[in-house]
């Protein structure tokens, strides 16, 4: 199991033993050298080998496994083409391609080969901001800011955004597209000095595409309780809701816990969370 560790003072992932999360190594170590990581704003499974992306130097780095299985060593970097604006996400679509937000605004995604180059963007922000959409592409991208993960089984992208309540669904396989807006609607902000500037809700923090289902993790809370609270609310949200692969509603679960990220095992009903309030920040969850 990895775990990231963004405020971490030395490194920014760490390796655990599964299901025991007994501690094993860490990993990314913090630091401005060529082999050292500024920051990591995700991580991604491949052929037993992991890929994390910097996104303050716009970077992919492949580590593979250890021998002994017990520590991840760097293996090759990859510097991402100066077109890709500000890397926050990615997935790996296959052995020659990733998919990134595109963060220009003038499409949705990018995609990028595995020397870091740009082979092209699809796909538009499906706001109804007609204004924006003309005058302020960037500040709107910024709003439109997504976390994304994808099921090579399938065929399945999703993409959620950080603000209000939309979620998008890619079928890479027949190229059809669902947009999914819930009850607190598309992200809101305002522009100022050339930014997004949000003003309506927190929205969704994490996407999980499995082989039949996507769960994503929503905290539904306002700017203005968020400010009105003044750092008294916990961090995360409570809420896991789950949709088909059309991206049509299953379920909602309420949970005791506010968290960010997850991971969904559907074999054995669980979800292991993060819950960034705890000093034992690992959490496990039974459902179905």
């Amino acid at each position: 199991a990895i775990v990231m560790d963004l405020h971490g003072l030395d490194h920014y992932g760490h390796l655990f033993q599964y299901p025991g999360f007994q501690y094993l190594s860490s990993f990314g170590k913090r630091g401005d050298s060529p082999t050292e990581m500024l920051s990591m704003e995700n991580f991604r499974l491949q052929n037993h080998g992991v890929w994390t992306l910097d996104a303050n130097k716009s970077e992919l780095t492949r580590l593979d496994f250890s021998s002994s299985g017990d520590s991840l060593l760097r293996d090759e970097a990859v510097t991402l083409d100066e077109d890709i604006l500000r890397p926050l996400d990615f997935a790996i679509y296959n052995d020659s391609l990733f998919i990134i937000p595109d963060y220009s605004g003038e499409n949705r995604l990018c995609r990028v080969s595995c020397n870091g180059k740009l082979i092209d963007k699809i796909g538009i922000i499906p706001t109804i901001d007609e204004k924006a959409l003309k005058n302020a592409r960037p500040a709107l991208a910024q709003a439109w800011r997504s976390f994304l993960d994808y099921n090579p089984n399938n065929g399945i992208l999703a993409v959620v955004t950080q603000l209000g309540e939309v979620l998008e669904v890619y079928n890479l396989k027949d190229s059809t597209h669902v947009v999914r807006i819930g009850e607190h609607g598309e992200p809101e902000f305002k522009v100022s000095d050339g930014y997004g500037i949000p003003t309506g809700i927190m929205g969704f923090s994490d996407v999980q595409v499995t082989d039949s289902a996507i769960y994503t993790v929503f905290h539904g809370t306002s700017f203005k309780e968020i400010a009105r609270q003044s750092g008294r609310l916990p961090d995360g949200g409570k809420y896991i809701y789950v949709f088909s692969l059309k991206g049509e509603p299953l379920c909602k679960y309420v949970l005791d816990h506010y968290i960010y990220g997850i991971w969904v095992d559907e074999a054995t009903k669980t979800i292991i969370a993060t819950d960034v309030n705890n000093d034992e920040p690992i959490l496990k969850f039974n459902f179905g």
